[in-house]
Order: structure tokens, then C-alpha cells, then sequence
């Protein structure tokens, strides 16, 4: 055969359509698995840790969808812009889920996994309306740590909660006791959280905080007392604990900064 007789290779019209429509079904698929995962666990259809691994597993399969768009996007470049636009949306829904993934992975790994914060670990405000989860101190870190020998499940979140959220701590406000309530249940009505006591005697407010998609209930305590030291006004404790899981990635400690920073504003 002579080169007048060679035949230029030219791409596949198909090439990379098949794999672009597989890469687009997985990315999307992944995502709904997860969001299944989140609804079916936040309407009790069954338990949080069966959620939790159809969202891992959501993970893996959209990223696999992504890797997927890529090499359809490579190997079918010349195949027209509706294949484009399928291996694009595929890598789009992979990236956009995945970096979600890792966003919330990067948090976990920053906090200790504890699911109890306050501000005030000498003087833990108590809950009378909403009771503490029975397994509250049953996986605290720490054990087999030289580091914790010796200590009680209790000391070790002390010491564990100390160290990570050492800048939580008792928020004092030039007011009087019926001003700072008022104030405090304010801000969680508009909040949107669930009250389930307010006690103007004991100067406490129990309310929830629900997630979004897999309904996670956190109950929280507000604790207003007048300081008796010659400054005058009140002092404020909150505590924040999340009825499952054995770590909340941070975001108890996250609500109790956001709230009483908004409660000092006035």
C-alpha cells in the first residue's frame, strides 16, 4: 500500500458518547444516592448509619462518574458539543459533590470527636426538658492514651473539649436577668429552633436545632444568671449536644460562637 493509499484515522463518531452518558448517569446517581441517604434517615425510615453510607458510597460512585467525564471528554473531543455538554455536566455534578464531601471530611478531621460542647465545663448547664443521650460519654477519646490514663470518660471530654474549644467561655452582658432572657429567646425563635422550655426561675431556654437533609437534632441550653461579682449585669452559658453520632464535626461549637456573638450584639 502506498501513503496515497493510506486512509487518515478519524475519530469514531460515538467515541466517547457512550462513556460521557455512563459518566453523567454515575455522577448523578451518586448524588441521589446520597440525597435517598439523607431523606429516608431524616424521615426514620432507618437509622442515621445506614444514611451516612449511602452518602459515602454516593461519594464513591459520583467520583467514579467524574473520572468517567474525564476520559470521555478526551476521548471524544471531536465528537460534537451534546457529548461535550454530557461529560461536562458529569465532571461538574462529581466536582461540585465531591469537594462538599471533602469539605465536611477536612472539618471532621480539624475537632475531636466529641459531640458535647459547652461553655463552661466547671459548671455544665443542665438539661430538665430535654434529656442527655444515654451513650453521652460512651466513646469519649482518649482511652489507651497515656496522655488520659487514669481518667474518667468525664475528664477525658474535659480535657479533650478544653483543649480543642478553648475559646468558648461564659459570655457576660450589662443587663438584668429579664432583659437577657427576653434577648436570648429572641434570637432562638428567629433561628428557627424548636423551644422546648423557657423558665424564667431558673433562667434557662431548651430548644432543638434540626439539619437541613438528614434532620439531625442538637438540643441546646441557654443559662442566664445575674453575676454577683461588683461588675453586675448577667452571665450567660449555653451547651450544645447532638442527639446521635459519636463526633459533630465542629458544629456544635460553631452554633454556641454564632449565637452568642449575635445575643452580645444586641
Amino acid at each position: 500500500m502506498t501513503n496515497a493509499d493510506a486512509v487518515p484515522t478519524q475519530p469514531q463518531p460515538n467515541a466517547g458518547g457512550g462513556l460521557a452518558r455512563l459518566a453523567l448517569i454515575l455522577s448523578l446517581g451518586g448524588v441521589g444516592l446520597a440525597l435517598g441517604g439523607a431523606l429516608g434517615s431524616g424521615s426514620g425510615s432507618f437509622s442515621f448509619r445506614i444514611g451516612l453510607l449511602m452518602l459515602v458510597i454516593g461519594v464513591v460512585v459520583s467520583v467514579v462518574g467524574g473520572l468517567a467525564a474525564i476520559a470521555a471528554l478526551v476521548m471524544g473531543r471531536r465528537g460534537g458539543w451534546a457529548k461535550s455538554r454530557m461529560g461536562l455536566a458529569a465532571l461538574g455534578a462529581a466536582l461540585l459533590f465531591g469537594s462538599y464531601f471533602a469539605t465536611q471530611f477536612m472539618a471532621a478531621m480539624r475537632v475531636p470527636p466529641i459531640h458535647d460542647v459547652t461553655t463552661n465545663l466547671a459548671d455544665v448547664p443542665q438539661f430538665t426538658a430535654l434529656g442527655v443521650r444515654a451513650d453521652n460519654l460512651a466513646k469519649v477519646p482518649g482511652q489507651g492514651d497515656p496522655a488520659y490514663a487514669g481518667l474518667t470518660p468525664q475528664a477525658r471530654w474535659q480535657a479533650i473539649h478544653a483543649k480543642a474549644y478553648g475559646d468558648l467561655a461564659t459570655l457576660h452582658l450589662p443587663l438584668d436577668t429579664a432583659k437577657a432572657m427576653a434577648r436570648a429567646t429572641a434570637l432562638v425563635q428567629n433561628r428557627g429552633w424548636a423551644i422546648a422550655k423557657v423558665d424564667a426561675a431558673s433562667g434557662t431556654i431548651e430548644a432543638t436545632d434540626t439539619s437541613t437533609f438528614f434532620r439531625f437534632k442538637d438540643d441546646i441550653i441557654i443559662r442566664v444568671r445575674p453575676d454577683v461579682s461588683p461588675a453586675g449585669g448577667v452571665i450567660i452559658d449555653m451547651r450544645s449536644i447532638s442527639r446521635v453520632g459519636d463526633s459533630d464535626i465542629g458544629v456544635n461549637a460553631k452554633r454556641i460562637r454564632a449565637f452568642l456573638h449575635d445575643l452580645a450584639k444586641g
